[in-house]
């Protein structure tokens, strides 16, 4: 089988690891790549926001099965376009996608489908946020949620009254987030621990895949501006079996149920955000692809060929049983160009991926890296991804420092705290 891996970061160089490594596959393509995935796949340009283009090159290379990493060409119907042509890809159509690249079209179906989440309120309009905001009727803390695509980075938790009404500022007026923010939603505050579920689906059945946490603040104690994500572990000691049940029967089956009901059935990877709150678990946010980092902590541990299961999801024949996954603890780090998330300084040189992948229970993942004079340098936010595996959460978080201290860049940033959780839960 001859594989299309759509994206160019960190969780597409794990899918293409995982891929290129089965018998199965005759060879992994992805578009447009970096140079990390380079060593594992074959890289072809195309743009990510051109959903022609990477049907072109879909159809130029004559592969049996397509995956599509990241959420944009998902937001933009590459599913469609693929299915139009009679191209076999694993993800979500986009009306499917609207769970994640509209937060409001996912309330509502949560509303519909009477899956637990927070109270609510969208607003298509500063004046309309404001009001909301005066009248105090969702309490504070008080989270605000730029409606569409940002990157992961469109959350504002606003202690009080005043920091509330700045996010609205920030989002609507001065649009911080760009169009993502021309509508938002409001939310009340969950307290309780956060944990993330992932699922594959079919359009009718699903196979429970593995949970995982995330860190999404930039510094340790879960302090300063959400990111794309930190650093994740997996899997989460706080998704015990009962926990998953509860998942399964209270969240997943519904919103496919519902989905389908509708004409819109879900295939592809699903990520259901999670707090884990007294009277059980609620939604925070809905996902259609596989979490970046979550994915570089999973699917090291998936014990089974992944792309047997991208093929059963695209054909609608997935097994009725769970997937099958290693006992070892993942924990995985990101390390950060300085300036990240706001503004990340690019072209700096890179040392040492090769002594980090040499210690043993290390991988290193490339996410926003790139050559330049021979050299690699970093070009974005996220630069990579180190990740330990351990008999022991300790002992996992133990490989990943010891890796990530070999490598080097200028103002590299990474916390130090990630795994901690898992020690304490």
């Amino acid at each position: 089988m001859k594989i299309l891996v759509i994206g160019n970061g960190a969780r597409e160089h794990a899918i293409a690891w995982k891929l290129a490594a089965e018998r199965s596959v005759t060879e992994v393509v992805c578009t447009p790549g970096n140079p990390g995935i380079g060593a594992v796949a074959r890289c072809v340009p195309a743009s990510l926001n051109d959903p022609a283009a990477l049907l072109a090159v879909a159809a130029r290379e004559q592969v049996d099965l397509t995956v599509v990493g990241p959420e944009l060409p998902l937001s933009l119907g590459v599913v469609d376009l693929f299915t139009a042509e009679g191209r076999p890809i694993v993800g979500p159509t986009k009306a499917a996608a609207a769970l994640e690249s509209s937060k409001s079209f996912a309330k509502d179906v949560m509303n519909r489908f009477e899956v637990p989440t927070a109270r609510f309120e969208t607003c298509d309009s500063a004046q309309a946020a404001q009001a909301v905001i005066a009248s105090g009727r969702l309490g504070y803390p008080l989270v605000l949620k730029a409606d569409g695509l940002a990157a992961g980075k469109g959350v504002v938790i606003a202690p009080d009254r005043q920091a509330a009404e700045a996010a609205v500022r920030d989002a609507m007026v001065e649009r911080r987030f760009g169009d993502a923010g021309n509508r938002v939603v409001l939310e009340e505050f969950l307290a309780g621990e956060e944990a993330s579920y992932f699922v594959l689906a079919d359009g009718t059945d699903f196979v429970p895949l593995s949970s995982a946490q995330d860190h999404k603040r930039i510094f340790d104690n879960d302090e300063g501006p959400n990111t794309g994500g930190m650093g994740a572990f997996a899997p989460s000691p706080l998704m015990t079996p009962a926990m998953e049940e509860r998942v399964h029967a209270e969240i997943v089956r519904p919103v496919l149920n519902g989905m389908a009901g509708e004409g819109n059935p879900f295939r592809g990877f699903l990520y259901v955000g999670l707090m884990l709150t007294a009277t059980g678990p609620k939604v925070i946010e809905f996902n259609v692809r596989l979490g970046d980092p979550e994915a570089q902590v999973l699917l090291p541990r998936l014990d089974e060929d992944l792309s047997w299961l991208l093929g059963a999801a695209a054909t609608g024949a997935l097994p009725t049983r769970p997937a099958k996954f290693r006992r070892e603890p993942h924990v995985g780090l990101v390390l950060a160009s300085a300036g990240y998330p706001d503004q990340p300084v690019t072209g700096a040189p890179i040392s040492g991926i090769e002594q980090a992948a040499s210690v043993p229970g290390a991988l290193v993942f490339h996410a926003a890296t790139a050559r330049q004079d021979r050299q690699l340098v970093t070009a974005g936010g996220r630069v990579l991804t180190v990740v330990g595996r351990g008999e022991s959460y300790q002992q996992a978080i133990d490989v990943a420092y010891r890796a990530a201290g070999e490598i080097r860049f200028e103002g590299m940033q990474l916390r130090r705290d990630i795994g901690r959780k898992a020690l304490t839960s």
